[in-house]
C-alpha cells in the first residue's frame, strides 16, 4: 500500500491480536487484487450498557488506483454473530472481498458472478 493502514477503534482497547487480524485481512485483499493504495478500518464497540450480545460495527474503506474508494459498511440487519468481535471483523473483510471481486469483474467486462445455464 502507498499509505499505511488506518485502524480506528472506538469503545474498546486495541489489542495486538486485533491489529494482527486486521493486518492479515488487508494483506489477503492486497495479494488477491494487486495494488491497494489505501485502507481504513473503523471498529465501533457497542455502548457500555449494551455489551451482552450487541453487535460490533466494522466498516472498511479501500482505495484502488484509478478508482473511487470502495466502502463496506456494517449490514443493516445485524445478526447475533456480529456480537463476536472477530466474526464482525472477518465478515466485513469477506464483504469487502466480494465487492472488490465484483468491481474487478466489471472493469474487465466479465459478469460479476457465474450462474449456471438453465437446463433445457
Amino acid at each position: 500500500m502507498e499509505t499505511p493502514l488506518r485502524l480506528e477503534i472506538e469503545g474498546i482497547k486495541p489489542s495486538a491480536h486485533l491489529r494482527e487480524i486486521v493486518g492479515n485481512n488487508v494483506e489477503k485483499l492486497e495479494h488477491r487484487f494487486g495494488r491497494i493504495t489505501a485502507c481504513r478500518v473503523a471498529i465501533q464497540a457497542p455502548n457500555a450498557h449494551h455489551r451482552m450480545g450487541e453487535p460490533y460495527k466494522v466498516s472498511v474503506w479501500i482505495s484502488l488506483p484509478g478508482h473511487r474508494e470502495i466502502g463496506v459498511k456494517p449490514p443493516k440487519a445485524l445478526d447475533r454473530q456480529q456480537g463476536d468481535l472477530m466474526f464482525a471483523v472477518n465478515d466485513a473483510f469477506r464483504r469487502a472481498d466480494r465487492q472488490l471481486r465484483d468491481k474487478v469483474a466489471k472493469t474487465k467486462g466479465r459478469p460479476a458472478t457465474l450462474r449456471p445455464l438453465p437446463q433445457i
